[in-house]
Parts: structure tokens; sequence; C-alpha cells
């Protein structure tokens, strides 16, 4: 087993997967501390590199096209602090990340990993329920349906008809876009038939954000929705029947919902999540139960 504990977090590789666990120093970013530990099995990856500088150095996964929902769902554009596939090294800890590299690449090959995109997510993306106050609204996933509520900061035209409650077998995409210098970014559902160019700010499925700090959570958000949207890669005849409703997941058992509601209690305590999100999320978990 290979392993490298640092502040940023901690890499265990055991031959199968790499487990990443974000450390808990204070400049590790709200969006690795609320995802939390992600197991990524060795068939999701296509590459590891480890970068050396003057003071720290940086270790970096590169996943296979398609892997990953969080991945697919910003497309690229999670800023670095916030990319849970990088891990900052201390100069003293060099050899360690280099060992790692090379019991990775090793396993890799014994393995024959291709680094082809695959046709469908290896890795199950977020945990749901969630729930993200950021700009002009808050959107809430429970693994079925997307609500959208909107605050005081949105534009009238746009919430005049209320909070958005839409269901999963509705949506086609789900897109997350950063705020980038003036330009606002957003989280965009496109409902089927429903489809529009009108911008974030008007768009009624979409919530605006405006570079605040919360505003990379809502990733989070889209990245949940993605991993239950047919894979891009599936034929018109599986996505259609991704479309169906589904049975309740054998993961949303009453431990598994046990165990969410006391992860949601540490994010609470902890002030990743404010009164509102932390009631939100709870209640949603408390209907599934």
């Amino acid at each position: 087993m290979a392993e490298i504990i640092q502040k940023d977090g901690t890499w265990t590789f055991d031959g199968d997967a790499l487990r990443l666990t974000p450390g808990r120093d204070k400049n590790v970013s709200l969006l690795r501390r609320t995802l939390g530990e992600l197991t990524v099995p060795l068939g999701a990856l296509a590459g590891i590199s480890f970068e050396q500088g003057k003071k720290s150095g940086r270790l970096r996964l590169r996943l296979r096209d398609g892997a990953d929902p969080l991945l697919q769902a910003t497309g690229g554009r999670l800023a670095e602090p916030n990319d849970p596939y990088q891990l900052t090294v201390e100069s003293d800890r060099y050899g360690v990340a280099e060992y790692v590299v090379d019991e990775v690449r090793d396993a890799l090959l014994l393995d024959q990993v291709p680094a082809d995109p695959v046709d469908g997510y290896l890795l199950p993306g977020p945990s749901v329920p969630l729930s993200v106050s950021a700009g002009d609204g808050t959107a809430s996933f429970d693994g079925e349906r997307v609500r959208l509520e909107w605050n005081w900061k949105t534009e009238d035209s746009k919430s005049a008809a209320g909070a958005r409650s839409l269901a999963l077998t509705d949506l086609t995409t789900v897109e997350w876009h950063p705020a980038v210098g003036l330009e606002n970014g957003y989280l965009r559902f496109t409902v089927r038939g429903a489809e529009t160019k009108a911008p974030p700010k008007y768009d009624p499925n979409s919530v605006e954000l405006w570079g605040f700090k919360k505003d990379p959570l809502m990733a989070l958000v889209a990245a949940a929705v993605q991993a239950r949207l047919p894979h891009p890669t599936a034929s018109p005849e599986a996505a259609q029947a991704t479309e169906q409703p589904t049975a309740i997941a054998p993961e949303d058992d009453h431990d598994a919902l046990l165990r969410r509601l006391r992860e949601l209690g540490d994010l609470h305590k902890s002030g990743v999540l404010t009164d509102e999100e932390f009631a939100l999320a709870k209640q949603a978990v408390l209907k599934r139960m």
C-alpha cells in the first residue's frame, strides 16, 4: 500500500483504487470538504503525475473522459483549489509522492488499463440529498427532483412564477459555469421541450452565480444530477430507458440514510452548511426514511 499524508489531504493506494481524503487544514476548499472522501477505481485513471516546486509540489490525477460525473458536469472548469484530483505536497515529502506515482503507474501497466474514454460513469457522484444557496437562489436535489427557490436578489420576471420543481426524468442536461472576471456564472438545467437561450438572470431553470464563496458548491448539485442522467455516450435507446422512473437504489436504505444525517450534522456543526441548508437537506433525508 502507498500512502501520502499532507495538510491538504491524504491519498492512499491499495492496488485497486485510490482513496482521496481532504485535509482539515483551513486552506482546504469548501467544495473539497463538502464532497468528502473519494474512492477512484484504478480503471477510472488515465494517468498520474507529480510536479516539483521550490516550496511545494503537486500530485495530479488524470481521469479517463466520461468516468466522473463531477468533471463531466463542470467541463474542466473547476479552479485548482477546488479540484479534488490534485494534492499539494510539502518539499520534505517529494520522495513519498514519487513513490505513490510509481506504484499507481505500475498498477496501470500491469492491469493494462486503457486511457481512452469510457461509456459509463465509474464514480458515483456526490451523495444526495444536497441543498446549496448561492447567487440568486437555492438548488436542492433529492435524487429524483431538483427544486429551485429564489431569494430577494432574483430578477422579478424570473421569481414571479415562484419556486421550480423539476423531475429528473424531464431533464436532458445540466451545466455549471463559474463566474469569470465581470462575467457571472450559472447552474443551468435544460428541460426537455423547454430549451432556451435566455441569460441565466432571466432563465427560470438557472441559478445565476456572482463569484462568491459558495458558488463552487453548485457544481456538486450539477454532478449529483449528471450522475443520474444518461451517460453522454449512451445510445438513444439506453437514454430512453434511463429516463423511466427507477426503484430506490439499495444504497438508499435506512443505514445509509442515517449515515447521511450524521454527515449533514457534521457539516452543519463545522459551518459548511447554514441553518437553512441543513434544514432543507435534513428534511429530504427524513422523507426518504
